[in-house]
């Protein structure tokens, strides 16, 4: 990473420091859930910046060929999951990347996962403000690798989020999103937006139109829904009492259509070659298991919040798997601990968030999130005494 500011960042650390920066972020909104922010962000050279805007293009080239919807048909592995009034493009990808070195001791990416869903847009924004706040960033670092302005970025997000529609009509929709550890992005979202943030069982359907009660008990009809639900916890609410289904043919626009988060997701993952992507399998299309499992992982094609997969994996345990036509067999990603911090160095994944626009008609790189552990695993915690993990964001330089 950028050396000078690394150096810089650690030498003027203080816990009092990163204690304000939380304390400013919880002040600002009124939320329960529990989300981990990094003590660091991270800085990221021109390198590095290359390979990753390299591996987004060449995961994109995959993603736009005529043929794509074809090729991921099968992902929908139980139809209720497959969606009505589909659109042509994803509005949001999200592309993760394990941070490993080359055989050059270089910096590369190595892609981890990748979804077409929403990610943390607005909170990241926040988090670029909280860092310069209260640490000594440089005004020239920006989380934007392109070089957009933050004030651009909202408005990007503004335009293909809401668009003419009347905010009040625009609708953040998720599954009691005050208990969801993502919160904060969403009053971020409609703090930035003047959206509505609603949870699904509150919606009301009336015919082929869907309704919300406003603060004063008027009934305001939904034109767009933001959608943040994901399937996997959808599916295990069954005391959810909801008027409104997924599949029912309404009157809305969605803003990240349900489909592409089946459509770009683990699924993806064999369709994929190049430098910057690890070999992947269906499990069940494989002729035969690879002798090294040491230098795999198996993963749930879908499961919420990385829940089931296995990084140690034996050929007992693919054996017991009923129904293999819902895993994947993935070569290792080999993060190297890469940030160095006030003690042992950290890991790092970044995801590269993309954004569809509809006047340009592309798909851009627009932001970035950063994820940092000390442990095996990403996300998973060092120690009591030794945290510097958690969520955090990704500086480029800007000339």
């Amino acid at each position: 990473m950028i050396e000078k500011y690394r150096k810089a960042f650690n030498n003027n650390f203080k816990q009092e420091t990163y204690q304000a920066l939380l304390h400013s972020i919880n002040q600002k909104f009124d939320y329960t859930a529990p989300f981990k922010i990094a003590e660091t962000p991270i800085f990221i050279p021109n390198a590095l910046k290359k390979r990753l805007v390299d591996a987004c293009n060449d995961i994109m080239s995959v993603i736009n060929q005529p043929n794509f919807k074809t090729l991921t048909e099968g992902a929908f592995f139980d139809t209720k999951n497959k969606i009505p009034n589909e659109d042509e493009h994803s509005k949001f990808v999200q592309l993760d990347f394990g941070i490993c070195l080359d055989e050059q001791g270089e910096p590369t990416p190595k892609l981890i996962e990748l979804q077409g869903f929403p990610s943390l847009y607005c909170f990241q924004h926040l988090l670029e403000g909280m860092y310069k706040k209260h640490y000594n960033i440089p005004q020239h670092l920006s989380i934007h690798p392109t070089g957009i302005t933050s004030l651009e970025f909202v408005e990007l997000l503004r335009t293909e989020i809401v668009g003419d529609t009347n905010p009040k009509q625009v609708i953040l929709l998720e599954i009691e999103p005050e208990k969801q550890a993502t919160a904060i992005d969403f009053y971020c979202t409609a703090n930035l937006l003047g959206i509505k943030v609603l949870c699904i069982s509150k919606l009301i359907k009336k015919g082929k139109k869907l309704f919300y009660l406003d603060d004063h008990g008027d009934e305001i009809q939904v034109l767009k829904i933001y959608n943040r639900i994901i399937f996997d916890e959808l599916n295990q609410r069954n005391d959810l009492k909801r008027a409104f289904d997924f599949k029912d043919e309404v009157d809305i626009e969605w803003i990240g259509h349900p489909n592409w988060f089946f459509r770009i997701s683990k699924y993806t993952m064999p369709l994929l070659k190049g430098d910057y992507v690890p070999k992947s399998y269906y499990l069940n299309q494989l002729e035969s298991i690879p002798e090294d499992l040491e230098n795999y992982v198996l993963k749930p094609l879908y499961s919420f919040a990385g829940a089931g997969v296995q990084i140690h994996v034996t050929r007992e345990m693919i054996d017991a798997i009923k129904d293999k036509s819902n895993y994947l067999l993935q070569e290792k990603v080999a993060y190297h601990p890469i940030i160095k911090t006030l003690d042992a160095p950290a890991k790092c994944e970044i995801r590269m968030m993309l954004l569809h626009c509809k006047k340009e008609n592309n798909t851009k790189i627009v932001s970035n999130l950063v994820r940092l552990s000390k442990g095996e695993m990403i996300g998973v915690k060092y120690n009591k005494d030794k945290t510097w993990v958690g969520g955090s964001t990704g500086f480029f330089e800007m000339t």
